[in-house]
């Protein structure tokens, strides 16, 4: 049985490593965060007998784990039957690391009466081992968020998990626009199929409705010219290490334009060689 994959995230607070396990989780990991060493194992095991050894986890220990990282440095030192354990150390240097706790008003757990500075010097004192047993470690000094999450893509990424996933949502403006959109298309400059008797009680699907739809000069012109803007879009989502993209269709009801679009746009864009899926999301409410 191939082993699984296991990666342990840890480091100085303010470092990145919320940023890091929200990057792992959108590449497909099970993601626990704040977890004691001590029961990284039992969480393994469920994940093992739900999901296979297939499924990767992740796990996030910082200082609260407090004495607990004994417990951690025992498992890295014995290793997993099911599972390829990879720690990730994130650190940054103390002035970048004293601006970010500031900003985020937050004081550092091990700062007690002290300064923020104090609370630093003494999780450097109590997690410097675990540098050492590291197989990766990242200086986030000089990163932003984009700038990190590339580099865990990198890391832990495959092609399949780094692509970006485009859905094409259509629906109708009378039920409201889709919240989650990044772009919206408003198809209602097109001649309704509603008014023709024949073609009213068919859908967007029905080869009617879409020859009446796509066969217009104007949904050509569209289609030629918004089909490449959100590709340009989208390859600067994939540049920025967005996973998601949401392409929102719209005509008045859902039920027959914004169908016979959505399912045309998602067509050329599996054809450029998107991972792109189309949903309907009013279709049925009439």
């Amino acid at each position: 049985m191939d082993k699984g994959s296991l990666v342990v995230i840890t480091g100085m607070t303010g470092a990145g490593r919320s940023t890091a396990a929200k990057e792992l989780e959108d590449l497909g990991y099970f993601v626990v965060d704040n977890l004691p060493p001590g029961v990284i194992e039992d969480v393994v095991r469920l994940v093992d007998e739900r999901d296979g050894p297939q499924q990767p986890v992740a796990v996030v220990c910082d200082i609260r784990s407090g004495t607990f990282f004994d417990a951690l440095r025992e498992l890295l030192a014995k290793g997993m039957a099911t599972r390829i354990v990879t720690l990730v150390f994130l650190e940054a240097t103390d002035d970048i690391l004293v601006r970010r706790q500031e900003a985020a008003r937050r004081p550092h757990p091990l700062q007690g009466d002290g300064r923020l500075l104090d609370g630093l010097q003494r999780e450097r004192d109590v997690i410097a081992p675990l540098r050492g047993d590291a197989d990766i470690v990242i200086d986030t000094s000089g990163l932003n968020v984009h700038d990190l999450k590339r580099k865990v893509a990198e890391a832990f990424g495959t092609a399949q998990s780094t692509r970006l996933r485009i859905t094409v949502v259509s629906f109708g403006f009378k039920y409201g626009i889709p919240v989650d959109s990044d772009l919206v298309a408003d198809m209602r400059f097109l001649p309704n199929p509603f008014w023709l008797p024949e073609l009213r009680p068919l859908t967007g699907h029905d080869e009617a409705v879409s020859a009446y739809v796509l066969g217009r000069p104007e949904a050509g012109e569209f289609l030629d010219r918004y089909v490449p803007v959100v590709e340009t879009i989208c390859q600067g989502y994939s540049q920025e290490i967005k996973r998601f993209a949401t392409v929102a269709i719209g005509c008045t009801g859902g039920k027959h334009r914004s169908v016979a679009m959505a399912e045309e746009i998602t067509r050329r864009l599996v054809d450029l060689g998107y991972d792109a899926h189309v949903s309907h999301r009013d279709l049925g409410k009439e």
